[in-house]
């Protein structure tokens, strides 16, 4: 389990320091900014949508390993799935990253984002793993108001 676990913090750490699709996304059709004032995440997310597709996601920000790596993740992950598969995917990473004692089930079905249900232990470290996935839940309906993990 000690593997495991040194294993999952060298991912977070790797995703942290060198996040994948960073940067912006010119031809993005849905933009949104998230904040988290607790630990001073902030996200700017990006995703080209066609067809209920989502082609192409990059974030541009500053934050903890924790924020980042999950920002990395996700982009890495949605990126041709459709808004519903997102939306399920979030479902599932809410559940396993804010309840403690996960099923072996959920953690296997989660892939790459198995390495975050350790935050499940922290709950000031939970609003920094979500950050991006709300600030993507609110750009995929369009929603004006300000995301904030307060």
């Amino acid at each position: 389990m000690n593997e495991l676990r040194e294993l999952y913090q060298e991912m977070i750490i790797d995703h942290g320091r060198n996040p994948r699709n960073f940067g912006s996304l010119p031809n993005a059709n849905h933009k949104k900014e998230g904040f988290n004032p607790l630990c001073g995440d902030k996200i700017h997310l990006f995703i080209e949508e066609a067809h209920g597709v989502l082609n192409d996601l990059r974030f541009e920000g500053c934050g903890c390993a924790i924020a980042m790596a999950s920002a990395s993740l996700m982009t890495e992950l949605l990126k041709q799935k459709t808004i519903e598969q997102a939306h399920a995917l979030f479902a599932n990473f809410h559940q396993m990253v804010t309840t403690k004692n996960n099923s072996t089930e959920l953690i296997e079905k989660m892939g790459k984002l198995a390495v975050l249900s350790g935050v499940s232990e922290f709950p000031a470290r939970v609003k920094c793993a979500t950050l991006a996935w709300h600030t993507l839940q609110a750009a995929l309906v369009d929603d004006d108001k300000k995301v904030s993990t307060e």
